[in-house]
C-alpha cells in the first residue's frame, strides 16, 4: 500500500498554564483554524510537543527553589552549566551515561537516553525549566481520549520531543508518549521487491511521524501541535515504551 501524508500545524495554541485542559485547548484551536480539508477525520494523529504537556502537568521547576549538591557543583564546573540545572538533571536521571564536551547524556527514569534528561530552558520564562512528563504514555492516552471525544472519531496522539542522535548530525523529533497508534511496523517475514525475505526490519513509525510533524511545527514558530493524516492503517493499541530498547540489547549501554 502506498501512503500519502498530509501534515499541517495547528495555529493559535495559547501559552499553556498548569492544569490547563489541553485537549479542549487543542480542539478549540483546530476548530478556529479549520478548513474543510483540515477538519479532523478518523485515523488522524495529533503530534503534541512535550513542552506544552509538561506545562499543563506543572512539570516545571523554578531554579531559585533548587539547592545544588556538591556533585552538581562539581559537574556544573566541568560542563559550564548552572549547578541548579545540573541538580535537576541528576534528579531526573536513573543513570549518567556520559559526560563529555559540556554535555550530560543520561538515562531518565522512563528509560530514555538523551541529553540533560530532557531538562530544557527553552520556551519558558527566565529562571524556569521544564522536565519531561512523569508518564508520557499516560499523558498521551488522556489526550487521545479527550480529542477522540471532542471530534467524535478515533485519533492517535504522539507526544514528541527533540533528541540528538549518536551517529548523525542534527536533532530530530521522536515519540516519547504514544496512544491510539502502533509505534512500530514489523516487516520481518515480508518479502522485498527482489524476493528477499526481510529478517530484521522493524520501522519506528511513531518516530517517523513525529519527525514529519516537526517540519511544520518548527522549534521557534510557536506551533506546538500538528496533525498527520494518512497513517490510519496503523491506528490501534500502542505505547512509546516499546520504542525503548532493553539495556541488554543496547550496544551502547
Amino acid at each position: 500500500m502506498v501512503t500519502d501524508l498530509l501534515v499541517f500545524a495547528v495555529p493559535g495554541i495559547p501559552e499553556i498554564a498548569p492544569e490547563a485542559d489541553l485537549g479542549r485547548v487543542i480542539a478549540e484551536a483546530v476548530r478556529s483554524a479549520s478548513t474543510p480539508e483540515r477538519a479532523i477525520r478518523s485515523g488522524d494523529v495529533f503530534v503534541v510537543a512535550q513542552k506544552i504537556v509538561s506545562k499543563a502537568e506543572d512539570a516545571v521547576v523554578r531554579l531559585d527553589s533548587v539547592t545544588p549538591s556538591p556533585l552538581a557543583h562539581q559537574w556544573a564546573a566541568a560542563t559550564r552549566k548552572d549547578p541548579r540545572c545540573v541538580e535537576i538533571v541528576l534528579a531526573q536521571s536513573k543513570r549518567i551515561v556520559r559526560m563529555d564536551r559540556n554535555v550530560l547524556i543520561t538515562e531518565t527514569h522512563h528509560g530514555f537516553v538523551c541529553a540533560n534528561a530532557g531538562v530544557d530552558t527553552s520556551n519558558v520564562p527566565s529562571g524556569w525549566v521544564t522536565v519531561l512528563p512523569g508518564d508520557p504514555d499516560r499523558s498521551a492516552e488522556l489526550l487521545r481520549a479527550a480529542l477522540s471525544e471532542e471530534f467524535a472519531c478515533p485519533v492517535g496522539v504522539i507526544i514528541a520531543d527533540t533528541f540528538g542522535r549518536p551517529w548523525r548530525e542534527g536533532i530530530v523529533n521522536v515519540a516519547i508518549g504514544v496512544a491510539g497508534l502502533q509505534p512500530l511496523v514489523d516487516y520481518r517475514g515480508c518479502v522485498d521487491s527482489h524476493g528477499h525475505r526481510l529478517e530484521s526490519t522493524v520501522v519506528a513509525l511513531a518516530d517517523e511521524i513525529a519527525g514529519a510533524a516537526e517540519i511544520v511545527m518548527r522549534k521557534t514558530a510557536g506551533r506546538p501541535v500538528a496533525v498527520v493524516r494518512g497513517v490510519s492503517e496503523w491506528i490501534g493499541e500502542g505505547s512509546a515504551r516499546t520504542l525503548v530498547r532493553e539495556a541488554e540489547r543496547d550496544l551502547f549501554r
